[in-house]
Protein backbone atom coordinates (compact mmCIF):
# COMPACT_ATOMS: atom_id res chain seq x y z
CA UNK A 1 0.00 0.00 0.00
CA UNK A 2 1.62 3.43 -0.76
CA UNK A 3 1.94 5.86 1.78
CA UNK A 4 -0.35 9.19 1.35
CA UNK A 5 1.70 12.11 2.14
CA UNK A 6 -0.35 14.86 3.65
CA UNK A 7 1.16 18.11 1.51
CA UNK A 8 0.19 21.67 2.42
CA UNK A 9 0.82 24.61 0.18
CA UNK A 10 1.90 27.35 1.76
CA UNK A 11 3.36 30.94 0.03
CA UNK A 12 6.28 33.14 0.74
CA UNK A 13 8.04 33.67 4.05
CA UNK A 14 11.20 34.89 4.38
CA UNK A 15 12.27 32.22 6.72
CA UNK A 16 11.61 29.36 3.72
CA UNK A 17 13.75 31.68 1.39
CA UNK A 18 16.78 29.46 1.80
CA UNK A 19 14.68 26.35 1.03
CA UNK A 20 13.53 27.71 -2.76
CA UNK A 21 17.20 28.43 -3.37
CA UNK A 22 19.01 25.25 -2.28
CA UNK A 23 15.93 22.72 -3.96
CA UNK A 24 16.42 25.05 -7.73
CA UNK A 25 20.34 25.20 -7.12
CA UNK A 26 20.19 21.65 -6.80
CA UNK A 27 18.56 21.12 -9.97
CA UNK A 28 20.19 23.59 -12.15
CA UNK A 29 24.03 22.36 -11.46
CA UNK A 30 22.29 18.68 -11.94
CA UNK A 31 21.58 19.29 -15.41
CA UNK A 32 22.87 22.98 -16.49
CA UNK A 33 24.80 25.70 -15.53
CA UNK A 34 23.52 28.61 -12.73
CA UNK A 35 22.92 31.89 -15.05
CA UNK A 36 22.83 35.29 -13.49
CA UNK A 37 19.06 35.62 -14.09
CA UNK A 38 19.02 32.31 -11.93
CA UNK A 39 21.23 33.93 -9.13
CA UNK A 40 19.17 37.11 -9.07
CA UNK A 41 16.02 35.47 -8.27
CA UNK A 42 17.14 32.49 -5.69
CA UNK A 43 19.38 35.12 -4.11
CA UNK A 44 16.71 37.77 -3.89
CA UNK A 45 13.30 36.23 -4.12
CA UNK A 46 11.75 39.33 -2.43
CA UNK A 47 13.05 41.63 -4.23
CA UNK A 48 12.89 39.97 -7.67
CA UNK A 49 9.47 37.88 -7.51
CA UNK A 50 7.35 39.54 -4.27
CA UNK A 51 7.84 42.52 -4.29
CA UNK A 52 7.26 42.61 -8.04
CA UNK A 53 3.39 41.38 -7.61
CA UNK A 54 4.03 37.81 -7.70
CA UNK A 55 4.52 34.38 -5.47
CA UNK A 56 6.00 31.67 -4.57
CA UNK A 57 4.55 28.56 -3.33
CA UNK A 58 6.08 26.14 -1.02
CA UNK A 59 4.74 22.14 -0.49
CA UNK A 60 5.47 21.47 2.80
CA UNK A 61 5.31 17.56 4.39
CA UNK A 62 5.72 18.22 8.00
CA UNK A 63 7.67 20.88 8.58
CA UNK A 64 9.95 19.72 5.87
CA UNK A 65 10.19 21.90 2.26
CA UNK A 66 9.13 19.31 -0.52
CA UNK A 67 8.97 21.58 -3.25
CA UNK A 68 8.44 25.30 -4.42
CA UNK A 69 7.43 27.51 -7.53
CA UNK A 70 7.95 31.33 -8.33
CA UNK A 71 5.42 32.87 -10.12
CA UNK A 72 6.90 36.08 -11.40
CA UNK A 73 4.38 39.01 -12.42
CA UNK A 74 5.03 39.62 -15.94
CA UNK A 75 2.31 42.38 -17.19
CA UNK A 76 -1.40 42.49 -16.51
CA UNK A 77 -2.64 39.27 -18.37
CA UNK A 78 0.39 36.83 -17.14
CA UNK A 79 2.11 34.95 -14.85
CA UNK A 80 5.44 33.42 -15.71
CA UNK A 81 5.78 29.88 -14.02
CA UNK A 82 9.58 29.57 -12.73
CA UNK A 83 11.81 28.43 -10.61
CA UNK A 84 9.47 24.69 -9.61
CA UNK A 85 11.32 22.22 -8.47
CA UNK A 86 10.67 19.16 -6.30
CA UNK A 87 13.50 17.67 -3.74
CA UNK A 88 14.51 13.81 -4.78
CA UNK A 89 13.26 12.59 -1.73
CA UNK A 90 9.57 13.76 -2.36
CA UNK A 91 9.84 13.39 -7.16
CA UNK A 92 6.35 11.11 -7.97
CA UNK A 93 4.25 12.20 -4.74
CA UNK A 94 2.30 14.26 -6.69
CA UNK A 95 3.97 16.94 -5.38
CA UNK A 96 4.50 18.88 -8.89
CA UNK A 97 1.05 18.45 -9.66
CA UNK A 98 -0.41 20.44 -6.13
CA UNK A 99 2.34 23.13 -7.21
CA UNK A 100 0.61 23.57 -10.31
CA UNK A 101 -2.63 23.86 -8.84
CA UNK A 102 -1.82 26.68 -6.97
CA UNK A 103 0.18 28.78 -9.34
CA UNK A 104 -3.51 28.48 -11.53
CA UNK A 105 -5.78 29.02 -8.84
CA UNK A 106 -3.70 32.31 -8.02
CA UNK A 107 -3.67 33.52 -11.43
CA UNK A 108 -7.06 32.83 -11.84
CA UNK A 109 -8.19 34.67 -8.45
CA UNK A 110 -5.34 37.37 -9.90
CA UNK A 111 -6.90 37.87 -12.75
CA UNK A 112 -4.43 36.77 -15.55
CA UNK A 113 -5.23 35.10 -18.51
CA UNK A 114 -2.42 33.40 -19.11
CA UNK A 115 0.88 31.51 -17.44
CA UNK A 116 3.69 30.79 -19.81
CA UNK A 117 6.93 28.72 -18.75
CA UNK A 118 10.29 28.89 -20.32
CA UNK A 119 12.02 25.22 -19.57
CA UNK A 120 14.32 22.71 -21.53
CA UNK A 121 13.16 19.64 -23.38
CA UNK A 122 15.99 17.40 -21.41
CA UNK A 123 13.66 17.94 -18.88
CA UNK A 124 11.56 15.43 -19.71
CA UNK A 125 9.59 14.92 -16.75
CA UNK A 126 8.90 18.31 -16.07
CA UNK A 127 7.41 19.21 -19.63
CA UNK A 128 5.10 15.81 -19.39
CA UNK A 129 4.12 17.38 -16.36
CA UNK A 130 3.18 21.07 -17.58
CA UNK A 131 1.09 19.16 -20.98
CA UNK A 132 -0.86 17.23 -18.40
CA UNK A 133 -1.97 20.89 -16.89
CA UNK A 134 -2.72 21.95 -20.28
CA UNK A 135 0.48 23.85 -21.31
CA UNK A 136 0.92 23.61 -24.94
CA UNK A 137 4.09 24.34 -26.80
CA UNK A 138 4.25 28.35 -28.27
CA UNK A 139 6.75 30.17 -30.14
CA UNK A 140 9.89 30.70 -28.30
CA UNK A 141 11.13 34.06 -27.67
CA UNK A 142 14.62 35.10 -28.51
CA UNK A 143 14.95 37.70 -25.74
CA UNK A 144 15.09 34.86 -23.31
CA UNK A 145 17.32 35.17 -19.83
CA UNK A 146 18.19 31.78 -19.91
CA UNK A 147 20.85 29.98 -22.53
CA UNK A 148 18.98 26.60 -21.17
CA UNK A 149 16.08 27.56 -22.80
CA UNK A 150 14.52 25.59 -26.12
CA UNK A 151 11.02 25.77 -25.13
CA UNK A 152 7.95 27.73 -23.86
CA UNK A 153 4.96 27.22 -22.94
CA UNK A 154 1.78 28.52 -22.51
CA UNK A 155 -1.87 27.63 -20.26
CA UNK A 156 -4.90 29.72 -21.25
CA UNK A 157 -7.09 30.17 -18.14
CA UNK A 158 -10.34 30.69 -17.19
CA UNK A 159 -12.14 34.37 -17.72
CA UNK A 160 -13.62 35.36 -14.73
Amino acid sequence: MSEVLEVRIVTFDESLAKAFADLNYEWIERFFVVEEHDREILERPKEFVIDRGGQIFFAMIGDQVAGTVALINVDSESFELAKMAVSPAFQGKGIGDRLIEACVEHAEESGKRRLFLLSNTKLRPAISLYRKHGFNETKLDKNSPYERVDIRMELELATR
